[in-house]
């Protein structure tokens, strides 16, 4: 009997004691286990094993002494006594106790399938189970126990080699992940110029940071260690250039304050010319600075235009200012010319004086308008060439050197002619026609002299 199928054996065997046979619990995996335990996902045991409590003679005996025996490969092994009541209840009750341990080792190897069971605490119960069955006192099939048991420990033992490997690989990719966060931490604290989306980048990293899980203490603390010197680096950079920009608007601030304190005095400036050009530099200036804060950039500006405008707003009085102005500095000049023109040079010292009067009051005058600066200026420098012109005429009368040069002249006249008569006398028509040129060349020169002194 021992050599007969089980399974064909409950099929044949009639319900000796009224005891419901129970199939197999199913000891396949389900649909989707963890990958961690994929070596569980396959049966766990060569063949079914039956239940013993449906007929218990199949798998042992009780004698008439009450000794319960087991049937085994190696023959007949005694598991214990029963002395309480009929012999089958005796076998009855130890194959329920075979039962208890099948069920035992069907739920152990139900969990390792599913992926609940650990599969460490798996292996060392199924260890267990297993080591105790050649003692063990119960009736079923226990061979098929055992065997079922093996399997179980094998695909636990697999299990736990898989999900070592599992945890290695996720530890790997837990150590890459941190190691990709760390150095685009780095790649931001040396690079970034984009403060806000950086330091929102930098924060989604923390919080990317915290899910991942599985990396050794000691390279999570060096990983930890970089991307705090990252943060940090970022956190002085994005400090310093904030600062920087503090100064900076601090500056132009105080650059603007000085632009707005011109523009509001040159408001009531009566020169308009320079005044309109030095708010073109002003307004150029103000652009070059650069901005202070929106608040205090607004409230400058407004006080600037407003300067400006008020400025311009008084352009049209101005200029009729103005051109009454120009009109009277050009009749204030035509009466300077009048006083010029009617100097007296018989008198050069006195002339000059006067002239130097009138030059100096001239320049305080200032501007004219602009059509009659050609008609004034030609009229004064008439008036000043004629007080210069007098005064060279009275030099050339007082000049010793003109007689000096007329007697000089005209000695050497008298020689060169002497000398040409006394050759024309000796027959030297050469030296004579020599001298004569030579006179009448000193005689042009004469004439001339004579003339400028006489003009004096």
């Amino acid at each position: 009997m021992a050599d007969q199928d089980p399974t064909t054996a409950r099929e044949s065997m009639p319900q000796g004691d009224g005891a419901a046979p129970r199939s197999p619990a199913p000891l396949t995996p389900p649909a989707a286990p963890a990958p961690a335990l994929a070596a569980a996902e396959r049966p766990v045991t060569p063949r079914p094993v039956a239940p013993a409590g449906g007929h218990p003679s199949r798998w042992g005996r009780v004698d008439d002494d009450g000794t319960v025996y087991l049937h085994t490969d190696q023959g007949e092994r005694a598991v214990g006594s029963w002395q309480a009541g009929e012999p089958a209840d005796g076998l009855a009750h130890f194959a329920r106790r075979f039962d208890d341990l099948l069920t035992e080792a069907e739920l152990l190897a139900a969990r390792l399938a599913s992926g609940s069971g650990n599969p460490r605490q798996t292996a060392a119960s199924a260890r267990a189970l297993r080591e105790g069955l050649a003692e063990a006192s119960v009736v079923g099939d226990v061979a098929g126990l055992a065997a079922l048991l093996d399997a179980l420990i094998e695909r636990a033992e697999a299990a736990q080699t898989e999900a070592r490997q599992a945890r290695s690989s996720a530890r790997a990719e837990a150590v890459a992940r941190k190691e990709r966060l760390v150095a685009e931490a780095e790649r931001l604290a040396a690079e970034a110029s984009h403060w806000k989306q950086a330091g929102d980048r930098f924060k989604a990293i923390l919080e990317e940071w915290k899910t991942v899980r599985g990396v050794d203490r000691k390279i999570d603390e060096q990983l930890w260690k970089r991307f705090s010197r990252a943060r940090d680096a970022f956190n002085r950079r994005r400090g310093s250039h904030f600062a920087e920009l503090d100064r900076q608007r601090v500056a132009a601030r105080n650059r603007k304050e000085e632009l707005v304190h011109e523009a509001e005095r040159l408001v009531q400036a009566a020169e308009w010319g320079p005044t309109a050009a030095r708010y073109k530099q002003l307004m150029a200036d103000w652009k070059s600075v650069g901005r202070a804060s929106k608040e205090v950039d607004e409230a400058l500006w407004h006080r600037f235009r407003t300067a400006q405008d008020a400025f311009f707003a008084r352009r049209p009085a101005l200029l009729d200012e103005r051109d009454v102005g120009l009109a009277e500095a050009a009749r204030r000049k035509e009466e300077l010319l009048a006083e010029a023109e009617r100097i007296d040079t018989s008198d050069i010292e006195a002339a000059r004086a006067a002239l130097r009067g009138i030059q100096q009051r001239w320049e305080d005058v200032g501007k004219v308008p602009r059509e009659r600066i050609r008609e004034l200026e030609g009229r004064m420098r008439a008036a000043e060439e004629r007080v210069r012109s007098a005064a060279d005429r009275r030099w050339r009368r007082s000049d010793p050197e003109g007689e000096a040069r007329v007697a000089q002249f005209r000695e050497r006249l008298e020689h060169l002619q002497a000398q040409a008569a006394k050759a024309r006398a000796a027959g030297d028509d050469r030296r004579a026609q020599q001298a004569e040129a030579q006179a009448a060349q000193w005689r042009q020169w004469l004439t001339t002299a004579e003339q400028v002194v006489q003009e004096r």
